[in-house]
């Protein structure tokens, strides 16, 4: 059995901060929390909780006892102006890990909407980057997430910006964007979608057509993960595992050719995993 691994798999430049940014908290401080998930992957999470790292999804989740020692970090996603303002509020240390391209989107769609503009966000409504990108134009942004709603949009009688999430499909991207400057008239598009989630998602198209199996590695709700599966499923047979433990002999019989990538949230221990137990079930099949 040949194995293949796919460039540009694993972490990705924002997330290796924002776990480099935890790991040196951890150290130095004695309550450490993170505002929701540091990154999407319930292993990462779980080893950090194992550390005393606590995840809250609100700063109000935090007891007036604990206020005056917590640090809270803010995870790779970004969040809402909203929670600055309230730790700043309630004088709670602020550590920042949101990826610098989430963060360059949250200034961008500030300085747009303080201009006067509408705001159009091509994502997921519900993903907390879109959710933390929409809290920085005051919530008032419309979200598109397929050709679908379209409709949602007509000619505003003032200018509107087009932002993305970072992780969102390049292909789809394409043709919303188009069809969002053919319906306004007075529209300015920026495309920020991450040039890695461009590179990763070029890269596995290109394994895909060369293998007979591709195994997508990464956290069931990861958005990035989860774009990698579609891709590789619209070409090749496709399984979509979190770890290891997800995988058994029988998904790799008839497959000599084996691909994989991973989600821009797995560490690269459980790529390797993954690798040495298709290996040693390849060994057993052939």
């Amino acid at each position: 059995m040949k194995i293949q691994v796919a460039e540009h798999s694993g972490y990705c430049y924002g997330v290796k901060r924002a776990v480099n940014i935890l790991e040196s908290l951890i150290t130095e401080h004695q309550s450490v929390y993170t505002l929701g998930p540091i990154i999407h992957n319930k292993q990462v999470t779980d080893f950090y909780e194992q550390k005393g790292v606590l995840v809250i999804d609100k700063i109000s989740d935090l007891g007036d006892n604990e206020i005056e020692t917590a640090s809270i970090v803010i995870r790779s996603h970004g969040a809402p102006k909203y929670i600055y303002d309230e730790a700043a509020e309630k004088g709670i240390k602020i550590y920042d890990a949101t990826c610098p391209y989430v963060k360059k989107i949250q200034n961008t769609v500030s300085t747009y909407a303080t201009k006067g503009y509408n705001i159009i966000i091509v994502g997921n409504p519900i993903h907390p980057e879109v959710i933390g990108i929409n809290g920085w134009c005051d919530n008032k942004a419309v979200i598109i997430e397929n050709v679908e709603q379209l409709e949602l949009i007509k000619d505003f009688n003032r200018p509107t910006c087009v932002v993305a999430q970072t992780t969102y499909s390049i292909k789809q991207w394409e043709v919303l964007s188009k069809e969002i400057e053919v319906r306004l008239s007075d529209v300015t598009i920026f495309n920020t979608i991450c040039h890695a989630t461009e590179q990763r998602q070029q890269a596995v198209l290109d394994l895909a057509s060369k293998v007979d199996l591709m195994v997508v590695v990464g956290g069931k709700h990861s958005s990035n993960t989860i774009k990698l599966a579609e891709l590789c499923a619209k070409q090749v047979k496709t399984i979509h595992i979190e770890t290891k433990d997800d995988l058994t002999s029988v998904d790799l019989i008839g497959s000599k050719n084996v691909g994989i990538t991973a989600g821009a949230s797995t560490p690269d221990w459980i790529i390797q995993s993954v690798i040495l137990k298709i290996e040693n079930e390849g060994e057993v099949i052939f």
